[in-house]
């Protein structure tokens, strides 16, 4: 009998502290997940996983997937799917290359490497990816038919839509501008690199303390001072090192001495120089932040969650629902389009299967990352987590020798492995 007091007594102490120290178990869980995930693959490829290289290519390789997460948490949040995402990536691109490579040069006499090529054709795509992104949500909102049957329509129509427009090509080569917006060619260099991660880290320590005087000015209950400082170094410390490996992958010597032929130079005995934050994943980050924000402070986020939560009240407080399906597939086609840049530019151009089982990728990165399917739940920091788990442990099976079948064997398992946790977690807490 005593033990079983001492137990259930262990039990409310642990819930406790947890709750004082308002720890998201299920996040907590999923980053020790990815940690050994990490670590057994590291372990399996004889410490090649965890090398700057592959940690610099898994960054940009997840950016496309992860950009559209964001948007799809809000698409499941209010109880809907978009299984077109991958389709509007394809159009978009599309579109995008007959943009710089026929139309601008043919039409308006702009040639590859003119300023104004990369600018323009960026706008196209992300207006295309916009403009299907809203004509599904108005045949969702407006004219009533389900989610699933829209954007499967759309699946089978933009894909093909966009191999009508490239005749079947691939199409190259591109703009050189619009190049480095892929990752690979565009790095901001280890200077630009540390400045944007001391930015970073000062920023997320603002968060922290100005969370705290929030709550403490409306009396909230807030963390002790030591969880506060533990939180905000692990934080620094996670961004600073992020930034240090990325530094430490060099530019090969080849790439380096092609860059100081291009100005005219020599490069110097010795010298070496460090890849550093690649543009395409501070765009993710923009992302992110502006996605977050959207979500926890403004009318939008409110009315998006509220409606996934209970779409009758919702619609009975004043909410356009209709209106805000549009505003949210609208926000997830313009996401598409972004992606549709950044994937054209790493793959440094347009090929038919771009985009291919993207939707799959997208809807499993917002599960994994605790988007309920029921609607009303999900955040963007876990989706952008659920698309690197995707991505390292495909990349991962890959450098292991596991053949692509059985990779998208065990990354269907994990998906559903994902929901059934994911179920079981909210019986347990309530949620």
């Amino acid at each position: 009998m005593s033990d079983t007091a001492s137990a259930s007594g262990t039990q409310p102490r642990r819930r406790k502290l947890f709750d004082m120290l308002e720890l998201d178990t299920r996040f907590l869980g999923m980053i020790g997940a990815f940690v050994l995930l990490c670590i057994v693959f590291n372990i399996f490829t004889d410490g090649r996983f965890l090398t700057a290289r592959n940690i610099f290519n898994l960054t940009i390789q997840t950016v496309s997937v992860a950009i559209m997460a964001t948007g799809m948490v809000f698409v499941i949040v209010t109880r809907h799917i978009d299984l077109s995402v991958g389709a509007v990536l394809a159009v978009s691109s599309a579109v995008m290359a007959v943009t710089q490579t026929v139309f601008l040069p043919h039409y308006l006499g702009l040639g590859l490497e003119h300023p104004l090529i990369a600018p323009l054709t960026m706008l196209v795509g992300l207006g295309v990816g916009t403009i299907i992104g809203a004509f599904n949500g108005w045949l969702i909102g407006y004219q009533g038919i389900p989610a699933f049957i829209v954007t499967l329509g759309g699946f089978l129509v933009w894909r093909n839509a966009g191999w009508y427009m490239t005749s079947g090509q691939t199409i190259a080569p591109l703009d050189s501008t619009f190049l480095l917006f892929g990752g690979a060619e565009g790095t901001l260099g280890t200077t630009a690199s540390w400045i944007i991660g001391l930015l970073a880290a000062v920023a997320a320590i603002y968060g922290i303390w100005n969370a705290r005087r929030s709550k403490v000015a409306h009396d909230f209950p807030v963390k002790p001072v030591w969880a506060e400082v533990a939180i905000g170094a692990i934080a620094v410390g996670a961004i600073l090192g992020f930034i240090a490996t990325l530094n430490a992958y060099l530019i090969p010597s080849g790439k380096l001495r092609r860059i100081f032929e291009a100005r005219g130079e020599v490069v110097p005995e010795g010298y070496s120089q460090g890849h550093g934050l690649p543009i395409s994943v501070l765009i993710l980050i923009v992302v992110a932040v502006v996605m977050t924000v959207v979500a926890r402070k403004t009318r939008l986020g409110k009315y998006i969650f509220a409606t996934g939560g209970n779409p009758d009240a919702a619609e009975l407080s004043g909410i356009n629902t209709r209106f805000l399906t549009v505003k949210v597939f609208a926000l997830m086609g313009f996401l598409a389009g972004l992606s549709a840049i950044v994937a054209q530019a790493r793959l440094q151009a347009h090929s038919n299967d771009i985009g291919t089982l993207d939707e799959l990728r997208v809807i499993a990165a917002a599960v994994i990352g605790g988007t309920a399917l029921s609607g009303g739940i999900g955040t963007i920091y876990g989706a952008i987590l659920g698309a690197l788990i995707m991505q390292s442990l495909q990349s991962g099976m890959g450098m292991v020798g596991v053949d692509t079948p059985f990779q998208n064997i065990v990354v269907g398992g994990v998906l559903v492995l994902a929901v059934w946790i994911d179920i079981q977690y909210r019986k347990r807490t309530g949620g």
